[in-house]
């Protein structure tokens, strides 16, 4: 592929705190206890911090070009660290890449059901398989303290849960789009949990998100962890900080056309909120790394679940940008699946961008390897990216492949077919024209027939499990 110490806190009047400093207070107040300084050993791993956005467009953060969103924070994280400009999610939609990069592997091997989003309908009572081995599996055993604060998707109740699947700690909720502020699912159930419980609690969900990270990060200074921090913004209900949950237990919100939120359709300025707000925790997050001198020893990678949507049932729009890019979340063209990627560890990782292509499911091995951890028969589909993120090495070449319901794709090299349904093969120089708009199938018939048998033979491998 082408390329690629301790510190003091003064006490203020609530009222003189900013919100995110309100949020750093009380997980610092929360985690008192493991408060002593880390030990500092060149022999100790390094800790990992996996922020995934949700819904996040290539175009939706000033280190991508946007001139709208004010997103200092991550744009400082691209600034001293590695911008991917060619990274991918697994799926175009959110339940298939989280499967992808918890476990290293292409998520339809688990089955049909996990190639869009988990339903709360019709998956209820399914979810990722228990016996399936998490990132936080393998690194539990190898010593690490497993944190989870987030958007999990990957199952709505016990057993499919993080506590099963290698997690020491867990906040947040299991569907897919709960209020960000009543923590109510579509269903009209109740959606925040501790570990294997509900736990209710009152706050915006970034912010939660927010605290119940750094309280990890300042209980667990004194030994290797890793932190998964998915946020549910900016994933639609779009509400932003300031306002108040509209959802009530026992309701029905699954007509996603009447979001029963908005007076106007043009939702931008929500969204520039949210982002802003993810930005923020960005912020908190690294600043707590750094005021407890864990920054050089931790990398951090901050991503997104797939790409943004543009528009949106019942005639929402102006909601994300994707760039140049063609298509939105649930395509297969570059829209849906293209995502910002950052990798960042002051010292380490050297300020630059690279254009090598990887995948969310490249993230399992990598820290794997890292952490110097036995990989103990584990297969992955993915690739390490150590190499290139601390070598700048290019990356072994390699295809990579995309399939949800009746649309596929396939990347070999810059060239990138594409299969919706029974139309007829599309394939695209995404070196010439990353916008997918000249379709040159009828020019490469031999490339589209390689293609295309590389692309069938790999889902009936993937089908298989």
């Amino acid at each position: 592929m082408r390329g690629g110490r301790g510190f003091a806190v003064i006490l203020a009047p609530e009222a003189m705190l900013s919100r995110f400093a309100r949020i750093c207070l009380a997980a610092w107040l929360s985690a008192a206890a493991g408060c002593g300084p880390p030990p500092q050993s060149e022999e100790r791993p390094p800790n990992f911090v996996i922020i995934l956005a949700d819904d996040l467009g290539y175009g939706d953060l000033g280190c991508y070009g946007n001139a709208r969103n004010r997103t200092p924070n991550i744009d400082r994280l691209a600034a001293e660290g590695l911008r991917f400009t060619d990274f991918h999610a697994n799926g175009p939609m959110c339940t298939p890449t989280r499967a992808a990069l918890l476990t290293g592997r292409y998520q339809h091997r688990f089955g049909p059901e996990f190639e869009a989003a988990l339903s709360g309908r019709t998956h209820y009572d399914f979810g990722l398989p228990t016996d399936a081995v998490t990132i936080a599996d393998a690194l539990g055993k190898a010593g690490y303290a497993a944190g989870m604060y987030g958007k999990w998707h990957l199952g709505y109740h016990p057993p499919f849960m993080p506590g099963n699947q290698g997690f020491d700690d867990f906040r947040g909720l299991t569907s897919g789009g709960g209020d960000h502020h009543s923590h109510i699912d579509r269903s009209g159930r109740k959606d925040w949990w501790r570990n294997g419980e509900i736990a209710m609690e009152q706050g915006y969900s970034v912010d939660l998100i927010t605290r119940h990270s750094i309280a990890f990060i300042e209980k667990h200074a004194g030994r290797p962890f890793f932190l998964y921090v998915p946020h549910q913004a900016i994933h639609f209900p779009w509400q932003g900080p300031n306002e108040n949950g509209y959802r009530v237990e026992g309701g029905d919100y699954h007509d996603l056309s009447k979001l029963g939120i908005h007076e106007s359709k043009d939702v931008s300025a929500k969204v520039k909120e949210m982002i802003e707000a993810v930005d923020d925790s960005v912020g908190a997050i690294v600043r707590a790394l750094r005021e407890r001198g864990l920054a050089e020893n931790t990398l951090v990678i901050f991503t997104s679940d797939n790409g943004g949507y543009l528009t949106y049932q019942g005639g929402y729009h102006n909601i994300s940008s994707n760039g140049p890019l063609r298509g939105q979340k649930t395509d297969v063209y570059e829209g849906g699946h293209r995502v910002p990627a950052i990798a960042w560890q002051p010292g380490r990782i050297a300020p630059g961008v690279t254009g090598e292509t990887a995948a969310t499911f490249d993230l399992f091995p990598t820290l794997l390897e890292l952490a110097g951890a036995p990989s103990n028969g584990l297969s992955f589909d993915g690739a390490s990216l150590a190499a290139l993120l601390f070598a700048g090495a290019p990356l072994a070449e390699r295809s990579l492949f995309w399939k949800m319901r009746e649309e596929r794709a396939m990347r070999r090299d810059d060239w990138k077919l594409v299969q919706l349904g029974a139309a007829a093969p599309e394939l695209y120089d995404l070196q010439a024209d990353i916008g997918e708009q000249n379709d040159l199938a009828a020019e490469e018939p031999q490339r589209v027939s390689s293609m295309s048998a590389e692309m069938a033979a790999w889902e009936e491998t993937v089908a298989k499990r």
